[in-house]
C-alpha cells in the first residue's frame, strides 16, 4: 500500500485537507506534485542519500516534499519553524543540506542564513524571483523519475539538553519506494487503523516533528485523509473532528490540557461521535489528565512511547489502562530492557534506564560519541528516559535522566511534581527544574504558566503549596515559584527545559 498506487486506484479521493482553509488535494494531484518534486531533485544534482531540508509551517506542500524523496532516494530533514537563525544554520551544514525549501514567513530569517550559507540553494513558496517553489516545480514534468527508490528522514532531536543531533535511521531494508514499512504495521495491528482507505486521520501538531510526519505518511500509505490543523487550538481542533468526521487522531498531553480547560459549554458542543481511534505521546500524561480525556471521549484514548530514534515502542489501550493507570503499554515493537547504574537488568518495579532491543538501530549524525553513550554494552539502545515495569509488564515513565534534580545528595524526578501541578484547575502548564543552590546543590523550582495571569502571586503560590504539601515528600517542594505566561514549550509538546535552566544557571552567577 502506497500513495503511488492509491493515485492509480482512487485518484480523487481526498489525500490532504486543510483543517483552516478546506484546500484539499487528491492523491492524483498528491503524486503528480511529488513526481515533480523527484524531477527536480534530479534536475539540480540530487543523488540517493543527497540531504534537502524543510523550514514550513503546517501546508499540503510539506507532503510534496515527503513523497518526492521517498521516491529519490534522497534524505530529507525536517526543521523546527521555532529555532533561531544560528540553530537553523547548525542544522543545515551539520546536515550537508543542499538544497532549503521555505516559504515566506520565514523572511525574517532568512538574511542570516543566506549570509552563512551563501552557496546554499534555496526555493521559497510565495517568492517572486526565480526562486519560487511553485514556478521550479511546475517546469518539471510529472511523470515519474526512472530510478525511483526509497528515500529517508533525519530528524533533528528537540535541542532540550544541548546542540539538536541528527537521527539518521538505519537504511530501508527494500529499496522499492512502494514496499512495506514497519510502521505501517504498527499502525494497523498496534493503533488498530484501518486498511481500507475509509480512515479520516486529523494532525494537529507541527508536521516538521517525528510523530505527526510519522503517523500521517502512514495514513496516506492506508489509503486515508489526512486533515491538517494549521496551528493547533482547542477549540478549532474539536471542529475539526465533527467538521470533517475525523476517525482518528494523534495528540500531546499539552493538547488534552487545554481541551479540558475549555469552558465546558465550548468543549462539549461539538459532535465527536465519528471519533473512534485518539493516539496520544511525546510526553508522559498525568493520570488526572487522561482520566479526564476517556470520561469525556470514552476508551479510545491510546498511548504510545517511542522516540525519533525508532528503536522499540510500547503501546496502551484504554481499557488496558484504566487497569494500569499511568502505563504507556507493553512492547509492541523491539525487546524492552530496565537496567541500573551497572548495566545489568533491575527487578520488576525497580527503576532503571530504558532500553530497547532491536535488530535495526539508528546512529546520531556526526556524533559517534553521542551513539555510543546511547548504547547498552549487549547492543541496546536508550532514549534517556528511567521507569520501571509492573507484574504484568506494563511499562511506567519516571522521568528523563537529564531532567533529574539533585538536591541535597537526594534524585528528585521533576515528572511527578509537574502532573500534579498542571492538574490544579487554575494551572495551564507547569516545568520543575533545579537550579543552583549554595547549600543543596541545587533547589526545586516550579515555573508555572496560570490559565489566568492575574491570579499570579502570592495567593496563588500559597494556594498550589497547601494543594502539593499532602501529596508530595517535603524535599520534593518547590522552593521558589516563578509565574510565567507561557512556557518555553514546542507545538509538538516538547518543553525546553534547558532554556529554563540556563537562565537560572545565569541569575545564579550574576
Amino acid at each position: 500500500m502506497h500513495p503511488i498506487q492509491h493515485a492509480q486506484t482512487r485518484p480523487d479521493h481526498p489525500a490532504i485537507i486543510m483543517a483552516g482553509s478546506g484546500h484539499t488535494v487528491t492523491y492524483g494531484e498528491m503524486d503528480q506534485a511529488a513526481n515533480r518534486f523527484a524531477q527536480l531533485l534530479r534536475a539540480r544534482g540530487f543523488a540517493p542519500d543527497d540531504a534537502f531540508a524543510v523550514l514550513l509551517e503546517n501546508t499540503h506542500h510539506y507532503f510534496t516534499l515527503v513523497w518526492g524523496s521517498q521516491r529519490a532516494g534522497t534524505l530529507l530533514v525536517p526543521i523546527s519553524t521555532r529555532l533561531t537563525a544560528p540553530e537553523i544554520a547548525y542544522i543545515l551544514k551539520d546536515s550537508e543540506a543542499k538544497l532549503l525549501v521555505t516559504s515566506r514567513l520565514f523572511d525574517g530569517v532568512m538574511p542570516d542564513i543566506r549570509a552563512e550559507l551563501p552557496e546554499l540553494d534555496i526555493l521559497t513558496i510565495g517568492a517572486e524571483d526565480d526562486e519560487d517553489f511553485e514556478a521550479a516545480l511546475a517546469s518539471h514534468s510529472a511523470d515519474p523519475i526512472p530510478d525511483q527508490r526509497a528515500g529517508l528522514t533525519m530528524l533533528y532531536s528537540s535541542g532540550t539538553t544541548g546542540r539538536p543531533k541528527g537521527i539518521r535511521p538505519a537504511p530501508p531494508a527494500d529499496p522499492d519506494p512502494t514496499a512495506m514499512v514497519p510502521f505501517v504495521a504498527l499502525a494497523t495491528m498496534g493503533a488498530g487503523m484501518p486498511a481500507d482507505g475509509s480512515m479520516v486521520y486529523l494532525s494537529p501538531a507541527p508536521l516538521y516533528h517525528a510523530a505527526p510526519l510519522a503517523w500521517c505518511s502512514s495514513a496516506q500509505r492506508l489509503g486515508g485523509t489526512i486533515v491538517v490543523v494549521e496551528k493547533f487550538d482547542p477549540e478549532t481542533a474539536l471542529a475539526a473532528i465533527e467538521k470533517y468526521r475525523v476517525t482518528d487522531s494523534q495528540w500531546v498531553p499539552t493538547h488534552f490540557v487545554r481541551m479540558l480547560k475549555l469552558d465546558p459549554a465550548v468543549r462539549t458542543k461539538y459532535d465527536l461521535s465519528s471519533h473512534k481511534r485518539a493516539l496520544h505521546a511525546a510526553a508522559p500524561c498525568p493520570v488526572p489528565i487522561k482520566q479526564e480525556m476517556i470520561e469525556w471521549w470514552g476508551p479510545i484514548v491510546n498511548e504510545y512511547y517511542a522516540g525519533s530514534e525508532g528503536i522499540g515502542m510500547t503501546m496502551i489501550h484504554a481499557p488496558d489502562w484504566l487497569e494500569h493507570p499511568g502505563s504507556v503499554g507493553r512492547p509492541i515493537h523491539g525487546t524492552l530492557h530496565i537496567c541500573g547504574p551497572d548495566g545489568e537488568e533491575v527487578a520488576q518495579g525497580e527503576d532503571g534506564l530504558i532500553y530497547f532491543e532491536n535488530d535495526i538501530l539508528p546512529t546520531y549524525h556526526n556524533d559517534a560519541a553521542k551513539t555510543q553513550e546511547a548504547m547498552h554494552p549487549k547492543g541496546w539502545m536508550t532514549l534517556g528516559d528511567i521507569g520501571h515495569t509492573d507484574a504484568d509488564g506494563f511499562l511506567y515513565l519516571t522521568d528523563r535522566k537529564s531532567h533529574m534534580i539533585i538536591s541535597g545528595g537526594v534524585n528528585i524526578y521533576p515528572q511527578e511534581i509537574e502532573n500534579l501541578l498542571v492538574s490544579h484547575d487554575k494551572v495551564m502548564d507547569a516545568a520543575v527544574i533545579g537550579a543552583p543552590d549554595p547549600d543543596f546543590g541545587e533547589k526545586v523550582v516550579a515555573v508555572v504558566q496560570p490559565i489566568d495571569m492575574a491570579n499570579a502571586g502570592d495567593e496563588l503560590e500559597q494556594e498550589l503549596r497547601d494543594y502539593l504539601e499532602p501529596q508530595l515528600a517535603r524535599l520534593k517542594m518547590p522552593r521558589l515559584f516563578d509565574f510565567r505566561p507561557e512556557l518555553p514549550r514546542e507545538a509538538n509538546g516538547k518543553l525546553y527545559k534547558r532554556e529554563l535552566r540556563d537562565e537560572f544557571a545565569a541569575k545564579a552567577e550574576g
